[in-house]
């Protein structure tokens, strides 16, 4: 869905000018999005939402029915999550740990250490051994594999498969998986293995390295006599920002995974997706504030910018919108309005990288006119750059939010 929805729509229109820029989430969507992908996952394959993608607390909660856990990344994600969503399984990545990290992670109970290079492994036993003495840690190490060549050519962002600071290199898995497993460090436990190569890729390029990923794991364990528990294959499932109804194809996915875990039924199987979850629910709503012709161009200047929704800045693409018509007008002023077929919009920083979206065939657009921008759910506020020229921060609005408390002070419920 890109057009926003008519919960979206009825609150972008009924939002006072002074209360725009805001967020728009329908959690309704959202259920219905996750409700999807879980059904068409098969037996065998756990869950796991990436909580960098959109870490509000009203979306993790939305998806708590429908995941095995969350994915943290720092120690902030990791309290900020446990707070969250109490009680519900964490596993903790990333690279560059640091020892107060690990010790919260560990003083937490968090199931799964996804342990990013040697160092961090001989790190991770020795806290182990002092802070949970009486427990065997499980970990998943992560390593940067070979990948067939080609298989990575359409990812939007690839984080293995060539020179990366993501995971162990491929010539360290013996020795890690012989400090694992001959009693040198007996308070971690072997689970399995984590490789998280790409981000973008659609059902197919996904299955191929995923099947790649296991049959390297299956092959390790298989060379030192050890049992293969878990395989995680990532996330990184496209979102088309220039073709937004060409969905990531979740029932193809789930049904070769499925292929894939038919021929090693002991394994359980974990996916890790972020932006293929929360993208599609939220909405970035704004006011057009002036329309203005430069150099036979025509721009539309709109309320905030990539300072609140940075996703086009960082991906170099043009963010979908839809203009939403607004006949009033309060001033005793002229009304600026597009004459052209095409308008670039734009927000109020003082750089011409303050682009959301170029030649937007949007004839007529006035001042005063609201735009949603649609798939901005996902790595939007919480990667941007709030504070540049000190503008007012968004609101943030969570429509259809059943159980589910605001933020305190943040959201607004509807």
């Amino acid at each position: 869905m890109t057009n926003p929805t008519a919960a979206v729509r009825d609150r972008a229109l009924s939002l006072p000018s002074d209360e725009l820029p805001a967020y728009v989430y329908d959690l309704a969507a959202l259920r219905d999005h996750a409700a999807h992908v879980r059904a068409a996952l098969p037996a065998h394959v756990e869950l796991y939402y990436a909580a960098k993608a959109n870490p509000e607390p009203e979306i993790l909660a939305t998806l708590g029915p429908y995941v095995d856990g969350y994915e943290v990344a720092s120690g902030g994600e990791l309290t900020h999550v446990a707070k969250a969503v109490p009680g519900r399984p964490l596993a903790f990545g990333g690279p560059g740990k640091t020892p107060a990290e690990i010790t919260a992670a560990l003083e937490r109970g968090v199931e799964r250490f996804h342990v990013e290079s040697e160092y961090e492994l001989h790190m991770l036993a020795e806290l182990a051994r002092r802070i949970a003495p009486d427990s065997r840690v499980a970990v998943l190490p992560r390593f940067n594999l070979p990948v067939a060549s080609g298989s990575l050519a359409a990812s939007a962002l690839a984080m293995g498969g060539r020179p990366t600071p993501f995971g162990l290199d491929p010539s360290e898995a013996d020795a890690v998986v012989r400090l694992l497993t001959d009693g040198t460090y007996p308070h971690l436990e072997l689970r399995g293995f984590h490789a998280h190569l790409a981000s973008g890729l659609r059902a197919p390029e996904q299955l191929v390295v995923a099947e790649s990923i296991v049959r390297w794991a299956v092959g390790l364990t298989e060379r030192h006599g050890v049992r293969l528990s878990e395989v995680n294959v990532g996330g990184g499932m496209t979102v088309d920002y220039a073709a937004p109804e060409d969905r990531f194809d979740w029932v193809a996915y789930g049904e070769g995974l499925g292929e894939l875990t038919s021929r090693y039924p002991d394994l359980t199987l974990r996916i890790e997706p972020g932006r293929a979850m929360t993208a599609y629910c939220g909405w970035y709503v704004t006011e057009v504030l002036d329309v203005k012709q430069s150099h036979g161009e025509e721009f539309a200047v709109v309320r905030g910018g990539t300072h609140h929704m940075r996703t086009p800045a960082t991906k170099g693409h043009d963010q979908p919108c839809t203009v939403l018509a607004v006949e009033d007008w309060p001033h005793p002023w002229p009304r600026p309005a597009a004459r052209r077929e095409l308008v670039t919009l734009t927000g109020q920083l003082c750089t011409p990288k303050d682009v959301l979206a170029r030649n937007v065939p949007t004839p007529g657009l006035r001042a005063g006119d609201r735009v949603a921008f649609s798939l901005a759910g996902a790595y939007a506020w919480n990667i941007s750059h709030h504070d540049f020229l000190m503008h007012p921060r968004p609101g943030f609005h969570f429509l259809n939010g059943v159980d589910i408390e605001s933020a305190a002070g943040e959201g607004a419920q509807g």
